[in-house]
């Protein structure tokens, strides 16, 4: 029988595999069981006195935006060892737009506790982040950022684009497109069909500037993964090569103990606001980074995102602002470019996860050369930021409207309410010949909002009712208090703050009331006198959902509302430490 080694010894560190000892009463015998179970796994103890670098191993077969799992976990791996440290993936749940009922957002949450839990519960000196669909990234970082190690982010990338009939198509832009000529009759069976072959070519997240390429590109603003990291697609060697610099850099993160709070501050996320708009990104990006800046103690001022709005241009031509796509924006030299054009705008102070400033970065990124995906800022695609930000008695709590990818006709509209109660509601009227709707009303859509539906689903981009559809119609002023997918566009205003479940104003919207959006007074007002509204809150009070047990009672007992990134409550910071930007 062998001796212990002096490494089985307790150390005076908290480090590697003596970090966050399991209880038994001994911690001498807490540490000699680890590693008897590790060492059945074929480790030698040279291999358990390295670093340790936990890894999240997100791979799903219901989850193809990371199908390249195998790949970047193996890259990873090579990296971090390279570097010294030892390699421990481990899994966490995974999230996929399409294949998470009710919503993916419903799920975000519960990811990120399971990410932060196993981060707390396992020994690791830091972690590796990997995640790419919607509301992976976002759960990741929320978690990791009240989990407190030093973490990176390594996002799986962009998708290939495909190709219908000679026209370039990627997901999702050119999925709702196309399905909306197929509501309108103007291509038949056989062609949707085809073209739902063509419009994901490979694996990886959506190949326009969705939720996930935004949160791809705030992950590297925010200066949580490597520069050059955000836009290189999935099915790349530049993605490889990038996941074993971020397993390499891991390393040092843990030996600097460059922990997150030093990396996600308040210049941080005013540097991620300025991009957010400066890209034309997701609506959703406003609530994601509402809810990390919330577990870091911070609140994302709605009335200042709208300031640098109007002082943000957006100068990325990408769908569905613009017409390329992610791999073009790759090749022009991705965040790099962008950041060299916004620099006069950043905060270039911001401590990034390389132990160097953002200004530091965009220098050693060298001269920019000629390309037609960034635009310069006296040449932009929008003169403002993609975003703006709506206030009136239909949105004391305020709303936003995806501007840049809205219709110019309508940006100033009066219009008739046509109001859909509930997603059940829209489902079984949308459509009907009988639908009292032309185009010149507002479709309103209400309990969809966090509590309401429950999870604030995607259904915000209300389709156009059938029969205007099939007349010509393809954008009208819609309403709600949910969201929209990041690839969508059009007039449509979303995150209306308090939602109509918990008794915010939609809730008294009825059909045939007049609404009255003005985007350049940034205005969102129902035109009905206070006495009225009064009267109809008591002819019929709101019951505010609750559920009897389950994740579904905890979700509608602690989500907050949009603005506060629809996080629960018990999960963000207990200490605030202000706004951002200030």
């Amino acid at each position: 029988m062998t001796k212990p080694s002096s490494s089985d010894k307790p150390a005076s560190g908290d480090s590697g595999l003596r970090k966050g000892l399991t209880s038994y009463g001994d911690q001498g015998f807490s540490l000699f069981l680890r590693k008897a179970f590790i060492k059945g796994s074929g480790y030698t103890d040279a291999a358990l006195d390295r670093p340790v670098i936990g890894i999240t191993n997100t791979g799903s077969a219901f989850n193809p935006c990371h199908g390249n799992m195998p790949q970047l976990l193996e890259a990873v791996k090579r990296g971090i060892m390279l570097a010294g440290g030892l390699p421990m993936d481990f899994p966490t749940i995974s999230v996929h737009e399409s294949f998470a009922a009710p919503t993916s957002m419903y799920l975000r949450n519960l990811m990120s506790m399971d990410t932060e839990e196993m981060i707390r519960a396992q020994p690791m000196d830091a972690v590796i982040l990997i995640g790419g669909c919607d509301k992976t990234v976002p759960a990741q970082l929320m978690g990791a950022a009240s989990a407190g190690l030093p973490a990176i982010q390594l996002v799986t990338g962009a998708m290939l684009t495909g190709s219908h009939r000679g026209e370039r198509v990627g997901a999702c832009t050119d999925c709702r497109r196309y399905w909306g000529k197929y509501r309108a009759a103007e291509i038949d069976d056989d062609e949707i069909a085809h073209v739902n072959d063509q419009l994901v070519s490979s694996v990886g997240t959506c190949s326009v500037m969705g939720t996930a390429s935004t949160m791809a590109c705030l992950a590297e603003a925010l200066g949580i993964a490597l520069p050059g990291s955000a836009t290189p697609p999935a099915v790349t060697a530049d993605r490889i090569r990038i996941a074993e610099q971020t397993g390499a850099r891991a390393v040092e993160l843990a030996r600097e103990r460059l922990t997150i709070d030093r990396i996600l501050t308040p210049e941080a996320f005013e540097n991620a606001m300025r991009v957010l708009l400066a890209i034309g990104g997701s609506t959703n990006g406003i609530v994601h980074l509402a809810a990390i800046a919330g577990r870091m103690g911070l609140e994302i001022d709605m009335q200042a995102l709208d300031r640098l709005g109007r002082e943000t241009p957006v100068l990325l031509d990408l769908k569905p602002t613009g017409q390329h796509y992610m791999e073009d924006f790759h090749k022009a030299g991705g965040m790099a470019t962008l950041l060299r054009e916004l620099r006069p705008l950043l905060r270039l102070d911001a401590l990034t996860v390389t132990g160097r400033t953002l200004g530091e970065e965009i220098e050693r990124a060298g001269p920019g050369f000629p390309q037609q995906v960034v635009r310069r800022r006296d040449d932009p695609i929008y003169p403002q930021g993609g975003i703006a930000v709506l206030r009136g008695n239909l949105a004391p709590g305020g709303a936003i409207i995806k501007q840049s990818a809205a219709d110019a006709r309508l940006m100033e509209h009066e219009g008739r309410a046509v109001v859909f109660d509930n997603a059940a509601d829209l489902l079984a009227r949308i459509d009907s010949d009988d639908l009292d709707v032309t185009a010149d009303d507002v479709l309103v859509l209400r309990n969809i909002g966090p509590r309401g539906a429950p999870g604030m689903p995607e259904a915000g981009y209300i389709p156009i009712p059938r029969k205007l559809a099939r007349a010509g119609v393809k954008d009208m002023v819609r309403i709600s208090d949910g969201r929209m997918s990041g690839t969508a566009f059009g007039t449509v205003v979303l995150h209306v703050t308090p939602e109509a479940a918990i008794g915010g104003p939609l809730a008294l919207v009825r059909s045939g009331d007049r609404i009255r959006l003005s985007v350049s007074r940034r205005e969102l007002s129902l035109l009905v006198d206070e006495a009225e509204l009064a009267r109809r809150a008591a002819e019929a009070p709101v019951t505010v959902p609750s559920a009897p047990r389950g994740y579904l009672k905890l979700f509608l007992q602690s989500v907050t509302q949009a603005d506060q990134g629809v996080d629960f409550d018990f999960l963000r910071a207990a200490e605030s430490r202000g706004k951002t930007p200030r």
